[in-house]
This record gives C-alpha cells, sequence and structure tokens, in this order.
C-alpha cells in the first residue's frame, strides 16, 4: 500500500490489526477466550476487534502483545499508532561495539546474520516466523570447536557432560 494511502482508508488498518491478532493468537495455539482472560478483554471486545469492527486502544493492544509474547511496537505500527520504521537497524555496528564478544566471535555473529538476510525475503518486523533465510553455510554452519555438534555425540541414553562456564572477559 503506498505510503499515507492508509490514512484514507483508517478501516483497512483496523482489519490488519485483528487479522494480524487473530493470525498470531492462533500461531500460539490459544483460544479466544483464553487470550481475552490473558489480556484483561471481554472475550467479545477480542472477537470484534479480531474480526476489525472495533479499534483497540493502545493499552488494549499493549495487554494483548503482553498475552501474546509479541512486540507491542508491531501492533501499534498495524494499528496506525506508530509509524514504521524504514531506517535499518545497525546490528553489525552494535556487534562490534560489544566489549564482550571476542574478535571471532563478533565475526561469527556477523557471518550468520548476513546469510540470514542474504535469504530472507523482505517482510513486517515482529510478525512471528522464526525460520528465515537459508540455513548458514562455511564457518558460520559449522559447530565452534569443543562443542557437541549433534546430538548423538553423547550416548543415546546417557546425558551429555556439562560443560564449563567461561567468564566475560
Amino acid at each position: 500500500m503506498p505510503k499515507g494511502f492508509d490514512q484514507l482508508d483508517p478501516a483497512g488498518r483496523v482489519r490488519d490489526v485483528g487479522r494480524y491478532i487473530r493470525e498470531q493468537r492462533r500461531q500460539a495455539e490459544l483460544s479466544v477466550r483464553n487470550l481475552a482472560k490473558l489480556a484483561g478483554v471481554s472475550n467479545p471486545y477480542l472477537s470484534q476487534i479480531e474480526r476489525g469492527l472495533r479499534q483497540p486502544s493502545a493499552r488494549i493492544l499493549k495487554d494483548i502483545a503482553k498475552a501474546l509474547r509479541i512486540s507491542a511496537e508491531t501492533l501499534y505500527v498495524r494499528a496506525g499508532i506508530l509509524d514504521e520504521q524504514t531506517e535499518d537497524t545497525d546490528l553489525v555496528a552494535a556487534i562490534l561495539r560489544d566489549p564482550h564478544l571476542s574478535e571471532r566471535q563478533k565475526q561469527v555473529l556477523i557471518d550468520v546474520y548476513a546469510s540470514f538476510m542474504a535469504g530472507a525475503e523482505p517482510r513486517p518486523a515482529g510478525d512471528g516466523d522464526v525460520g528465515v533465510g537459508p540455513a548458514p553455510t562455511g564457518e558460520a554452519a559449522a559447530p565452534a570447536a569443543g562443542s557437541r555438534g549433534a546430538p548423538e555425540a553423547a550416548g543415546a541414553d546417557e546425558p551429555a557432560p556439562a560443560r564449563p562456564r567461561r567468564g566475560r572477559p
């Protein structure tokens, strides 16, 4: 939808946020009744929100997001309360600034992130999908030295030995 067009169709935003809440509720395997109870709203009101008949307040959206364990910001954007962030957050810069990571850890994180982004299709933030993009390749895909690769590395009947904890540098 072209930027600004959604302002001409506020009912479309209400329907969109309702559909999104319904999708998220179903993915969480919650009934309308259970989600309503967790969010502190009535069953009929939640049903009306999901069908796009009611426009929930920011507080109600926050409570629904908390109950669904999703970002309230995502619901605010879908409801038209917040504008969508078009600028990319600079994750790579944040990784590079982290003093608790070794240079090797930083490079592996950046490689994994780049591999996900290379194969990921653009989609709204916070859509609930976990599996995006192809599996990482190269060094980032290989288990780190000294780590268990597959579950069969330990005996099938015995628990894996505990790994020693390392302190941060």
